[in-house]
């Protein structure tokens, strides 16, 4: 007896007529299997039964010896070659072969040896068998027939004049409708468990649905999703969180206590485990290698049903600098119009103004007056500059540029710096390292001396003036990404200047405009690169100094098409 291949399910077919059916695949296997064990032991018993009554005594002829072999051939057969497959009807072969070969069996040992063993209660496995694999008919047809042939029996040894009739009916029936309860409670039994198994599988799927769905959620989630024990150690953390920490996806999650940069952290989960409450911070995360990262950090508890069970302190990390990003952009775009119209309707008072300046200078003679025009003359070459700032960041790429320019980087900052030098260079000393060879990349030449000069301006105004305080280099990572570093040795940035280093109409300085590195990390936004900030470490006059350093992450440039390269012709 095989399975038969899986066939779909018509609209009209009726349902699996077991309680089992219905259940979890694993159930049936299981209960199939069991019920194949308990018969091939029954058949093994009996064999041996009859073996030893057939040689001890002469009450069991050497048919039913042959009977009870042939009985454990195929129950033995069916355990071992046969795969679980239910009975849909009482004439269905599969029942047949296993409860009809039973009952059969176990009722011609019950007649041919009534006097000497009773076979009657292992009437009760094809009865449990029908009724936990079988529907309800079938089981309470199973008990039923039982019954049939337990009042034939006690009829045909009433016929040989064995005892009282009367009573041997009486106990017949009784036992009869013990089958009957049996296979009926039996078969509601089998069917509640089935419907719990069921139950319980629905929900285990749900619970895996779920867990791949907050898992998903989690990975892709912008803001860091970190839980942290009661111990400090880490739990679990998403991309994100991972990101905002420092940490590679590979890397074992550690503890927060042994990181210096991660106190803040460290400080508001425990805080939060001893006030049993939410807690809402803005902390400040430092890294030697990464700078100063600000987090708005939330955080929450879980519930601990029992006593044993820790609670969990979940993290909900966010970074502000794409809420400072946000609103510079609503800033920029409010004031975007409005600027642009006043720096036109400024500059041209301003023109005026400055040639006025300039037909005075020429009619003075004395030194007093000359002073003050060329104060003005200052001011109005600030002012303009501050025009020209205000313009360019309101100005719009051109629409037609479909790609970016191309440079070497190492010769155009050499050109660039070389530039800068020959400015003032008594005042101006730089040390170059440039290790990027010819690799180009995609970025405008006037756009990347505007952005090198601006961040030499600011590395002049804060080092200290020594010979190599003022280090530019340029290297290639393994990913074969080009970047330019401007280092200096001057002092730490202020946490306030650092938060808002990179704004608009920012400056420490009260003759800045605060427009220089806003404008620069424009021009690399809008070629794709990234312009940062971080305390660095360099060698300067023999000694490891700590300085700052601006730096511009170029997009490696897209591999140009070989000139032999020939497009794939149509199909």
């Amino acid at each position: 007896m095989s399975a038969h291949p899986a066939r779909p399910a018509r609209a009209d077919a009726p349902p699996p007529p077991g309680p089992v059916a219905a259940g979890d695949p694993a159930a049936l296997t299981r209960a199939w299997y069991g019920f194949m064990t308990a018969r091939a032991t029954i058949a093994l018993s009996l064999l041996l039964l009859q073996s030893v009554l057939y040689v001890l005594t002469d009450a069991v002829p050497a048919w039913l010896l042959v009977l009870a072999a042939l009985y454990f051939a195929s129950t033995l057969s069916v355990r071992l070659m046969a795969r679980p497959q239910l009975p849909r009807h009482a004439l269905d072969p599969t029942w047949l072969a296993t409860a009809g070969l039973d009952v059969l069996v176990i009722a011609l040992l019950q007649v041919f040896q009534s006097g000497t063993l009773s076979y009657a209660p292992l009437l009760g496995v094809p009865l449990l068998l029908t009724a936990v694999l079988g529907t309800r008919g079938m089981a309470v047809g199973m008990a039923l027939a039982i019954t049939v042939l337990l009042l034939a029996e006690t009829g045909w040894n009433a016929a040989r004049g064995g005892g009282d009739a009367t009573g041997r009916y009486l106990q017949t029936g009784l036992a009869g409708l013990g089958y009957l309860l049996v296979a009926f409670l039996a078969n509601q039994l089998a069917a509640r468990l089935v419907r719990e198994e069921r139950l319980a599988l629905a929900g285990q799927r749900a619970a895996q649905l779920q867990t791949q769905v907050n898992q998903l959620v989690m990975e892709t989630l912008a803001d860091g999703v970190l839980v942290v024990g009661t111990d400090s150690g880490m739990r679990t953390a998403n991309p994100a969180a991972r990101q905002l920490l420092g940490l590679s996806g590979g890397d074992a999650l550690p503890a927060l206590a042994p990181q210096a940069g991660w106190a803040p952290l460290l400080a508001l989960a425990r805080k939060t485990f001893a006030q049993h409450a939410p807690q809402k911070a803005d902390v400040m995360l430092r890294s030697a290698t990464r700078g100063a990262r600000h987090l708005r950090v939330r955080t929450r508890l879980t519930e601990a049903p029992g006593e044993a069970q820790e609670r969990l302190c979940v993290m909900f990390l966010h970074d502000l600098r794409e809420v400072e990003a946000r609103l510079r952009i609503e800033k920029m775009a409010a004031m975007g119009r409005m600027s642009a119209a006043v720096a036109h309707e400024i500059r041209n008072p301003l023109s005026a103004i400055a040639q006025a300046n300039d037909l005075l200078d020429e009619d003075l003679a004395e030194d007093g007056p000359r002073q003050l025009t060329r104060m003005i003359r200052q001011n109005a070459q600030r002012l303009a500059r501050i025009v020209d700032e205000v313009l360019d960041v309101a100005r719009v790429p051109e629409p037609g540029r479909t790609a970016p320019a191309s440079l070497v980087l190492d010769a155009t900052v050499r050109a660039a710096c070389e530039d800068w030098l020959r400015q003032a260079p008594q005042q101006r000393r730089l040390q170059l390292d440039l290790a990027t060879a010819a690799r180009p990349v995609d970025f405008d030449t006037e756009h990347l001396r505007r952005v090198l000069v601006n961040l030499l301006d600011n590395a002049l105004r804060h080092a200290s003036g020594r010979a190599a305080a003022i280090q530019v280099s340029t290297r290639l990572s393994p990913e074969r990404q080009s970047s330019l570093q401007v280092w200096s040795d001057g002092a730490p940035l202020d946490e306030s200047v650092e938060r808002h280093l990179f704004e608009p109409f920012f400056s420490s300085e009260s003759r800045s405009s605060g427009l220089g590195l806003y404008i620069c990390r424009e021009l690399c936004e809008r070629h794709r690169a990234t312009l940062g900030y971080q305390r660095a470490t360099r060698s300067l006059d023999g000694a490891t100094v700590a300085g700052n350093e601006f730096f511009v992450l170029f997009r490696p440039p897209k591999p140009e098409p070989r000139p032999d390269a020939r497009p794939a012709s149509a199909p």
